[in-house]
């Protein structure tokens, strides 16, 4: 983004976010009707292309490498408040929604995000460079969390079954806050560099711009999580017709999620291909890392908290399908971070795992 571009917010940003909310209101109280669904589909477009635009302000003012996480933070919190709703009125069937949620966007980012974002930068620039620390770092800290979150409750004997007990729950809440929250603090204070795309000496950063003033900066961030917000109950919204959709098709319940999962994820999707094409996958990986570490680092703390204070089920063992596609997940992030540059053939490996994974969904 140009520094003149910083300074002033276009027109369509600021009238998108509350006109999607319009609609999502108005969708919510009016009949069903075609062109009520048509106007809905452009209102979430809208308000999707408004967050990233608004998303890209707001980064400019919080500088790298805190400036690529704004939009996987408020994607993240504003999905957790929905999650804690159904779960405070959706009853026992959403004991295991949390788990599917943060195990779709997982594989979601993971595999679909970072693998279409080094397959078409690959493609545009043969190979690309990032720091190799930065992305270890998050990496080691994803796979410990989602370990603890999703994979040790198979094993722990407490209880019976895929749950942890009461005090089991604090103890990984309370451990996947403080790995989320320790690594936020390197990313933004102690190491720093460590997620900064690697420049040749005197080179300016690729992102490097002035920052806009602080006001136009709040105004930005506010109309960014109205669109936000606009984003995930118009996906929500849409669930329905999803889920009809599916049941024509024959597909299990549990492939709704997933389609779901991946309209919500829409903003963090275009903002990394952008990145991509613009040569700066350094911001792709911190973005495609950041949203899932937000992920699993708030989500299971939020639900784990919730379910010891209402003293109710909270099922998070994945079963032995969705291990195995978890564990080849972080071992194929591995190989890929391993020597700071990527290629178009690492893309299409982890592009074919995700199609694996939507395959497996729709067909078990």
């Amino acid at each position: 983004m140009s520094a003149a571009s910083a300074t002033r917010l276009p027109r369509w940003t600021l009238v998108a976010p509350p006109a999607a909310i319009v609609v999502l209101i108005g969708a919510s109280v009016l009949p069903e009707s075609k062109p009520l669904e048509v106007i809905s589909v452009i209102a979430l477009v809208g308000a999707v292309m408004a967050a990233v635009r608004l998303a890209e302000i707001v980064a400019l003012r919080v500088g790298e490498p805190l400036g690529a996480l704004v939009l996987s933070v408020s994607v993240t919190v504003i999905e957790i408040m929905l999650i804690v709703r159904l779960m405070l009125f959706g009853g026992r069937q959403e004991v295991a929604l949390a788990r599917d949620t943060v195990f779709a966007v997982i594989m979601i980012v993971c595999n679909g995000l970072i693998g279409l974002c080094l397959l078409i930068g690959g493609l545009r620039y043969r190979e690309q460079s990032f720091t190799l620390s930065g992305a270890s770092a998050s990496l080691a800290t994803l796979i410990a969390i989602a370990t603890l979150a999703l994979v040790l409750p198979n094993f722990a004997t407490t209880a019976p079954g895929p749950f942890y007990t009461e005090s089991q729950l604090i103890f990984a809440g309370s451990a996947a806050l403080l790995l989320w929250g320790a690594l936020l603090f390197m990313q933004g204070v102690r190491h720093r560099d460590y997620f900064l795309a690697p420049t040749k000496p005197g080179e300016a950063h690729p992102t490097a711009s002035r920052a806009p003033p602080p006001a136009l900066t709040g105004i930005a961030l506010m109309m960014m999580l109205i669109a936000l917000a606009a984003v995930i109950g118009l996906a929500r919204r849409e669930s329905p017709h999803i889920e009809a959709a599916i049941e024509f098709a024959g597909a299990p319940k549990g492939a709704v999620g997933v389609a779901i999962a991946i309209l919500v994820l829409l903003p963090e999707l275009v903002s990394s291909v952008r990145d991509a094409l613009a040569d700066h996958v350094q911001a792709s990986i911190n973005e495609g890392l950041g949203a899932a570490l937000a992920s699993v680092g708030l989500t299971i703390p939020a639900v784990a908290f919730l379910s010891v204070y209402q003293h109710s089920t909270l099922l998070l063992g994945l079963d032995a399908k969705d291990m195995v596609l978890l564990a080849l997940t972080f071992l194929l992030l591995s190989v890929t971070f391993v020597s700071g540059r990527t290629n178009a053939m690492m893309g299409l490996v982890h592009l074919v795992v995700f199609a694996t994974f939507v395959m497996l969904a729709l067909v078990p």
